[in-house]
Parts: structure tokens; sequence; C-alpha cells
């Protein structure tokens, strides 16, 4: 077929002009031939709805990019599982307890470190010869009728007296060991050596020389030494008792004492601190009297330990801040004490094994010197668990 259009002359070859165009400007795309190719106008059919744009790609679970056949049943492989609140995920939950415990935890160790940096502390180490160290612990507890502190009102409802008195109505040894835990109350009118002032009633020598005249006139006398100091005054025994909801008292009968203001009925009853410290405290109503104060003394004790160590006093935060505010105000320890040695203390008290008065002769707390040589002998040694109950009575008197 002859070439359309002129002939170059050129390389050779026929012109295909009139298929691309010639490059002139007179037509389109440049070319001069009046009808040069064109594209083709697509015509659409009546009715037809025109193309929209293409829908976006389906995006598949990555198992199912890689072959996976989705189960029969399940989610469609496009749909999405809602986007859950932070309230309905139990991670949150779980943070949510933990950090209830850890500040629940951090509010209990808080609050006996704070009441301890409040405390007075004692120096009852007497400077005179004293007994070499000994195994297990002996702790020295006296409950201080001193009236520092109280107001002339609280010293009337109390029935306390004039506030000057510098006495110890409670002395107590507590022993802890390798044998049972023993509690031994040694009658406050008991007539013992007080060095440097002869013989006289145990209860003065704290007046006379403070903390470490006494501590000193008891190691002489049981041949103890005394490692730890605890002394509570009267306001002290009200609070923590209030602080713990009351105390159970179990009087044998009724007593009704003028002196410390006791009006109590005979049998198991609940009491506040006031007449928990008038049971503590009554003794002219009982013909052996301070043989029966002891009695009552010990009786307390035990009942607040109780109370102390109750789940409720640790799960109540009210009880627990209470409890612990009321031991800066009336408790008294040794300086050589911390925190940690207060707490074994405050334990034992609440896991007294055996609990006796100091071996007498009489009922006026006269000493029975053999039979309080052995007991005391055996507590040296920490050999409680050989004290027998002949050596260890709930009035000091033999059986």
């Amino acid at each position: 077929m002859a070439g359309r259009g002129n002939d170059t002359g050129g390389t050779g070859g026929e012109d295909f002009d009139w298929v691309y165009g010639s490059g002139s400007q007179d037509g389109p795309r440049g070319s001069s031939d009046p009808e040069p190719t064109r594209r083709i106008p697509v015509q659409r059919r009546p009715g037809a709805t025109p193309p929209g744009p293409p829908p976006p790609p389906v995006r598949l679970p990555p198992a199912q990019q890689y072959g996976a056949t989705p189960e029969p049943g399940g989610p469609r492989p496009s749909a999405r599982p809602p986007r859950r609140g932070r309230w309905t995920r139990p991670r949150t939950y779980v943070r949510l307890v933990l950090l209830v415990l850890v500040l629940w935890l951090a509010f209990l160790v808080a609050v006996p470190l704070i009441a301890w940096n409040k405390v007075d502390k004692v120096d009852f180490e007497p400077s005179a010869d004293r007994p070499a160290e000994q195994p297990g612990t002996t702790y020295l507890l006296v409950g201080s009728d001193s009236r520092a502190g109280l107001s002339p009102k609280e010293r009337r409802k109390l029935h306390t007296g004039d506030a000057a008195s510098e006495l110890t109505d409670t002395i107590l040894l507590l022993h802890t060991g390798d044998g049972p835990t023993t509690l031994v109350s040694i009658p406050r009118d008991s007539p013992l050596e007080i060095p440097g002032f002869g013989r006289s009633k145990v209860n003065s020598a704290y007046a006379k020389g403070g903390t470490p005249l006494l501590v000193q006139t008891l190691e002489k006398a049981t041949g103890l030494r005394v490692d730890q100091y605890v002394e509570i005054g009267f306001g002290g025994l009200v609070g923590v008792v209030d602080a713990v909801g009351g105390i159970e008292i179990c009087p044998k009968q009724r007593i009704k004492d003028k002196d410390s203001g006791l009006n109590v009925k005979k049998g198991c009853q609940e009491v506040d601190g006031a007449t928990a410290l008038a049971y503590s405290r009554a003794r002219k109503y009982s013909p052996i009297s301070d043989l029966a104060r002891v009695q009552q003394q010990r009786e307390v004790i035990a009942a607040v330990g109780d109370k102390v160590l109750s789940p409720w006093s640790v799960l109540n935060p009210i009880r627990w801040w209470e409890l612990n505010g009321a031991v800066p105000d009336f408790f008294r320890f040794g300086k050589t004490t911390g925190p940690v040695a207060a707490g074994k203390w405050a334990l034992a008290m609440t896991k007294v094994e055996k609990s006796c008065t100091v071996p007498l002769a009489r009922a006026d707390t006269t000493w029975d010197t053999k039979r309080a040589q052995q007991l005391f002998g055996k507590i040296a040694a920490d050999r409680t668990d050989e004290i027998t109950p002949d050596l260890c009575t709930a009035t000091g008197l033999a059986r």
C-alpha cells in the first residue's frame, strides 16, 4: 500500500502522520490532517447510575490475610469489636483494689510511728551494780498514780485525789523467752529494802528516787535484770479502754468502793475506761485488800490486750487512730525501748500463760523469801516451764 502524504525522502519508510499527526500546529495534537484519530466517547445506557468512587479495601484479620478460613457463625471479617470502657475492664478493678490495700497498709504503719514519735522516754537504768544479762526479756510495767495532765474535773471524776501524789499503784514483772510467758504482780505495800532509804513500802521508791531507784530496788529483791520499762498513768488506762470500745470484767461479788468510786454488780459486764480504772484501784472492800487489787489489775490488763489485738481494732480506722492517739498522752517507755520492743511487749501481754502474785508469807504482803527466790531463780534462768503451781498462785499465799 502506497504511503499517504508527502514522501520526505528521509530514512525511508512510509509516513504514518495520517495516524498520529505530522507534528504541525494546525490540528489537534499538532496534526495538519483535518480528521485525525479521536477517542470515541462512551455512551451511557438510559437509566444507568453514574459510576461512583471505588469501595475501600476490606481489612481482614491477620490470620485470614494469610489464607485462614473464618469459623462458621463467627464475626464478619470487616466487623470490629466494640471498644470497652475503662470501668468495664477487669484490670481497672484489680488496680483499684491493690491501691486501696497499699494505702491501708501505709495507714496501719504510719499511725503508730507518728504516735511513737510523741511518746516520752524514761531513763530507767540505775547507775549502781546490776544483775548480769539473762536469757529472755523481762519487762517492768508500772501503773503510776501520778495525776499530771489531769484537770481538777477529771481528778474528781476518776476519784484520783491529790494531784501531787507520785506513787506506783501497779507493779508487774513480765518475762518472755523460751518457756511460757509469765506475769508476776508485786503488791505495792510489799516491805522491801530501798537502797539509801532503808526498809519501806516498795511503791515509795518511785517517789524517793524516781524510776531508777524503783528498778534498783526490784532488781536487788528479785535478782532479775529489768530489760525494758513501761509506765502508764491514770488517764492512760481510761483512754485505752475507751479507745477499744470498753472491756469486760467479771467480779466475783458486788463491789461498792467509796475511795475508788467503783460500783459494779457481780458477774461479767462491759465497762468503760473510768470504771475499769476504778476496778483496778479498788481494794478496801476486800479482807485481803491489796491482794484482791493485783488480781483485778491482771484481769483488766488481759481484757485490754484482747481488745487491742482484736481484728476490729485494725479494721476500724477510727478505733486504730484513737487507740494509737491515746499512747503518747499517758504512756512512757524506757529510753532503750524502740517501737518494735514496745510492740513485742503489747503482744506478750495478751499471751500470758502463767499469772500470779509474788510468793507471800502473810496477807500483809510480806514476802515468803524461800518461795520467792525459787520463783525468780527459774525466771532468771528462763525456765518458766518449771514453775510449779505452789510457786505461782493468784494471791501469792501458799496453798
